[in-house]
């Protein structure tokens, strides 16, 4: 575990057991995958404190976590989380902006990134979530993405349907091992899929995965970071040449 890692381990079971002590809701930064993974392995050491997870709409990869619950402390208090919508002013002259163009624009005001959650595009329209303190600055500083000029505003609402959406595939295997299934599905070598567990680019459920032979179980959400996510929807059935027919929902 790198030093950073390590201080926020150290720095997850104070939050955890300042909530606890004081019998008040106690609220993490925004957390990516390996940061997540850090919270998994100490979950153990703060066992019996309960907690929550959110990250502005179901299905968010980047979350916060909320340690306390309302039935103990006998009050709510929703995630500090505002949406912000970042639209180009002249959409029909508007660069095509992706997902870096969006997070480069964020990072070049000064913003530190674990006050960032996920971006997601629709449309080429930016959606946001950021932490409340920071919604005002973003909504008043940033001016341009990329060489496209923006206006941004915080919603109340996010779009109407899906805002992660997923396709179902299909891929067949020799078996339901992990590098096995990630190699089919991001169409890599099985080589090149185990490279990616030695470099622990490869989350279950937010929890760093090591072992090639995991064996996913239904329902669970895998994410290989500079690839992609998907959850895990087991093996329907046989090929004719006796391989297994995967399926999947593959995050688009």
């Amino acid at each position: 575990m790198t030093e950073d890692l390590e201080l926020l381990r150290k720095r997850l079971v104070e939050l955890a057991k300042k909530s606890y002590n004081s019998g008040i809701f106690v609220f993490t930064d925004f957390l990516g995958l390996a940061e997540q993974s850090v919270f998994s392995e100490i979950k153990r050491e703060v066992s019996g404190i309960p907690y929550a997870t959110f990250g502005g709409a179901e299905g968010a990869e980047r979350i916060m976590i909320r340690f306390g619950s309302e039935e103990e402390l006998g009050y709510e208090l929703p995630f500090p989380i505002s949406t912000l919508k970042i639209a180009p002013q002249s959409p029909k002259f508007a660069d095509k902006l992706c997902h870096r163009d969006f997070l480069g624009a964020l990072l070049n005001l000064g913003i530190e990134r674990s006050t960032l959650g996920d971006i997601v595009i629709i449309d080429n329209v930016g959606y946001l979530f950021a932490k409340e303190d920071m919604a005002e600055y973003v909504s008043r500083e940033l001016v341009r993405v990329k060489h496209t000029d923006v206006a941004v505003s915080i919603v109340d609402t996010l779009p109407e349907g899906v805002l992660y959406k997923t396709e179902p595939r299909t891929v067949q295997a020799s078996g339901e091992r992990l590098d096995s299934v990630i190699a089919k599905v991001f169409c890599l070598s099985r080589e090149e899929a185990q490279s990616l567990f030695k470099k622990r680019l490869v989350f279950v459920c937010g929890k760093c995965v090591e072992s090639t032979s995991y064996i996913p179980k239904v329902g669970e959400v895998i994410s290989v970071r500079g690839k992609g996510r998907m959850i895990y929807r087991g093996y329907s059935s046989l090929s004719r040449k006796g391989k297994l027919n995967i399926n999947v929902d593959l995050y688009v």
